[in-house]
């Protein structure tokens, strides 16, 4: 009988893997579940192999359930196994079964793999969970799982993420303390982070400076460092980190001529650009069309716009360099520097071209017309960009509604409002402020106090330039009772009224002008 039995486990448990080397997963879950139905004992390596099949085909709603029917049969999940679950779950996010995995274990006395451990803390760092991925960290030691060097750097990342720059060096230093060599991710880390929040010193001495016989640094570890030197103004100590990186074996490449390049141009150091691009080419390290766009940006800060210009059709042009960023950078320049009829020729000449203009090319060049108060080319080019599927961003919607407010065009600025909604941007705060604003200076007070309505029914909270938007208007429509409502809301709020609009209302208080 026995024989029999464990004659037939071992066809259900061919069968069941037949079923999965052909891919045929439903099927062999319908064979597990026959065999869970006989009369067969199963054993725990039954559960763990039928389990790990489903983890790894991305079943984790039956995974759940089976999960369930183990337990209940006094069957457990071995150290792996559980470590692809927890694994497979985090793809889910599912923290809530992540957590009860992690109690069943500690109640069983079992201790996930590290690298579930470390997948497990990425996720919570990566959702800005750092104390509990802390706690993981901690967790790990007291079980004997020694934290590795991906557990810190996950954890170095994880803290400088978040701006907590103190607990990433001292987590550094505990690294190190415990005879872990950092490699170079957790290098990057922390370098990143450190140069991220101008501790560009820092950075170096704990990692060039400390470690430089222990680890091989590659190109992104100096990039980032140099990146952060030209940040802070230090560009000698770059071109220093530049020359001892070539002297150690590992050669500048084009992300690192483009950050000197990009120092150059902000520096308006435009001679020496042109030397780097020069130098660049000799080498035979070719400037791409990032390059020639931060000498482009460079030359157009320095007002040399017809420089740039030419630039743009003499040489980036003939390379294939020219995109729609190299025509936004000219046409900005050019509208402020007063030719914004010249940057509006732009727009036909990349369209010859084949350039695409986008949301910011035309943002600009309305923006420069609105200014010059030549509404009538700025809803021409508004007309343009919605025919070509673009649509303005709230900015410029509220720039626009902003304008015609100011020029009394107080029916046209609701339409652009309306149009706004119904491309499905939400107004903020300061939409409506140009709105209300427009319509107090034009007596329709009463359609700023819908608007005030409006905007809290849409949970947009009124700020203190609302308040006194609404109360000036009203003080100036003589609607002092409705004022001093208003001021009442104000001071709940916490905002202070200014002297003239309060003493206003107090006079008209005083002489019984407010019931």
């Amino acid at each position: 009988m026995y024989k029999a039995l464990g004659k037939q486990r071992l066809i259900y448990r061919s069968r069941i893997a037949s079923y999965v080397k052909a891919g045929l997963i439903d099927q062999a879950i319908q064979v597990f579940d026959e065999m869970s139905q006989s009369d067969c004992r199963m054993f725990s390596v039954d559960y763990n192999r039928f389990l790990g099949v489903l983890i790894k085909n991305q079943r984790f709603g039956l995974s759940e359930y089976y999960y369930e029917s183990l337990n209940s049969k006094g069957f457990s999940l071995n150290s792996f196994t559980y470590s692809r679950f927890i694994s497979g779950l985090c793809e889910l996010r599912n923290f809530e079964l992540i957590s009860r995995l992690f109690a069943d274990m500690d109640s069983l006395g079992i201790v996930p793999d590290i690298w579930a451990f470390n997948i497990y803390m990425y996720l919570l760092c990566s959702e800005s969970l750092v104390d509990d991925a802390l706690k993981i960290l901690g967790f790990m030691g007291e079980k004997g799982r020694e934290p590795d060097v991906v557990s810190y750097t996950i954890m170095i990342s994880g803290l400088c993420r978040i701006k907590l720059y103190d607990e990433a060096i001292e987590l550094w230093k505990v690294m190190i303390k415990k005879g872990l060599n950092p490699d170079t991710e957790a290098c990057r880390a922390l370098v990143l982070g450190l140069c991220d929040s101008g501790k560009v010193d820092l950075a170096y001495e704990l990692t060039v400076g400390d470690m430089r016989e222990k680890v091989s640094f590659n190109v992104v570890i100096y990039n980032a460092l140099i990146s952060g030197f030209c940040r802070v103004g230090r560009i000698d100590k770059a071109l220093a980190i530049k020359n001892f990186m070539r002297r150690n074996g590992c050669e500048p490449d084009l992300v690192t001529h483009n950050v000197l390049l990009n120092y150059c141009c902000n520096a308006l150091m435009l001679e020496e650009a042109h030397k780097l691009i020069a130098k660049m080419e000799r080498s035979g390290m070719e400037p791409d069309i990032y390059s020639y766009n931060e000498l482009l940006k460079g030359l157009c800060k320095a007002s040399r716009v017809d420089k740039a210009y030419l630039l743009l059709v003499d040489k980036m042009e003939a390379k294939g360099f020219v995109d729609v960023v190299s025509y936004n950078t000219i046409v900005s320049a050019l509208c402020k520097a007063g030719r914004s009829g010249e940057a509006y020729k732009l727009l036909g000449e990349m369209g010859r071209k084949g350039v695409a203009p986008d949301v910011i090319t035309f943002t600009i060049l309305i923006d420069a017309f609105l200014k010059k108060g030549n509404s009538v080319i700025a809803k021409d080019l508004l007309d343009q960009m919605t025919k070509m599927n673009l649509f303005p961003s709230l900015e410029l919607y509220t720039t626009i509604v902003d304008h015609l407010c100011k020029t009394g065009r107080i029916k046209a600025a609701r339409g652009i409002f309306h149009d706004m909604v119904e491309q499905g941007i939400r107004p903020d705060v300061v939409s409506y402020n140009a709105l209300i604003c427009g319509c107090c200076r034009a007596f329709e007070v009463s359609e700023a106090l819908h608007l005030f309505e409006l905007m809290r029914s849409s949970g947009v909270h009124p700020d203190e330039v609302t308040f006194k938007l609404i109360i000036r208007g009203l003080i100036k429509e003589k609607k002092l009772s409705l004022a001093c409502g208003m001021w009442d809301q104000m001071m709940e709020k916490g905002f202070t009224l200014d002297s003239y609009s309060s003493e206003t209302l107090i006079d008209a208080i005083n002489s019984k002008e407010v019931s």
